[in-house]
């Protein structure tokens, strides 16, 4: 990617280290800051066309839903959205998620996972902001939204493991019943890091979002095939149920 993508920020920039700038810069991402004022982060979305913006929950003026729903009703071009805030709420993510958001982050949040994922929707060329306009082919986005829907929280380490071995199990079925010896590896490889850690984290994140999601989304997708007496699926089983659904999903849009 040539040109440097644009990113709009509602955070004052001496609240970053040297160090988090410096990772932006990295990722061949230019931060621009704006005060936490909804009217003026919509001035500033008209006239500096970002590609992304992060803007806080609740904003001076106009707050982070009343913005998308500005950009819909003046027809704006919408950026990529996330909203940031200090606090989770899996009816309010849901809310905004279904107003246009690509995510729902808590702070303080991780600079470089944020900086990946930013990455790998410009690179599609196309917003994640409405879900409904996502190509059947698109197996990544439609990891992230599934995981988004489920309530796996953006910001813990679990979720980008979780949706890497997703995409795996989708492009390697046989993948899955190698999970110790094969998936936890390929991930950890990925980030460098373990597969014990690896396979720690995916545990997180599912009982995380066993415990905050909505219950009819959960059942949606694993119904009563998990067992009852443990309730929440275990890691392979989370892992193939997700993946087989999509593969489904996507044999039969083709």
């Amino acid at each position: 990617m040539n040109d440097r993508i644009k990113l709009l920020l509602t955070e004052e920039k001496s609240g970053f280290s040297a160090e988090e700038l410096s990772i932006f810069d990295y990722y061949n991402i230019r931060p621009q800051f704006c005060n936490k004022d909804g009217e003026e982060l919509l001035l500033k979305i008209a006239g500096e066309k970002p590609d992304v913006v992060i803007m806080d929950l609740f904003m001076t003026r106009l707050d982070s839903l009343g913005v998308m729903r500005s950009i819909k009703e003046k027809e704006l071009d919408s950026p990529i959205m996330i909203v940031t805030a200090s606090f989770n709420s899996p009816a309010l993510e849901r809310e905004i998620m279904s107003n246009g958001a690509s995510y729902y982050a808590l702070k303080p949040y991780n600079i470089k996972s944020i900086c990946e994922d930013i990455i790998s929707l410009v690179s599609k060329g196309k917003s994640y902001s409405n879900p409904k306009i996502y190509d059947n082919n698109d197996i990544e986005l439609r990891v992230t939204e599934i995981l988004h829907e489920i309530g796996v929280p953006a910001h813990i380490k679990g979720y980008n493991y979780l949706r890497d071995s997703i995409i795996m199990s989708i492009e390697k079925p046989d993948i899955i019943n190698a999970v110790t010896k094969q998936l936890y590896p390929s991930v950890a490889k990925r980030y460098e890091t373990t597969s014990s850690r690896v396979e720690r984290a995916i545990r997180h994140a599912i009982e995380v979002a066993w415990d905050r999601g909505d219950v009819d989304v959960l059942n949606s997708y694993f119904g009563y095939t998990i067992h009852t007496g443990r309730g929440k699926p275990t890691n392979s089983e989370f892992i193939a149920m997700i993946s087989d659904k999509l593969r489904l999903q996507l044999k039969n849009a083709s």
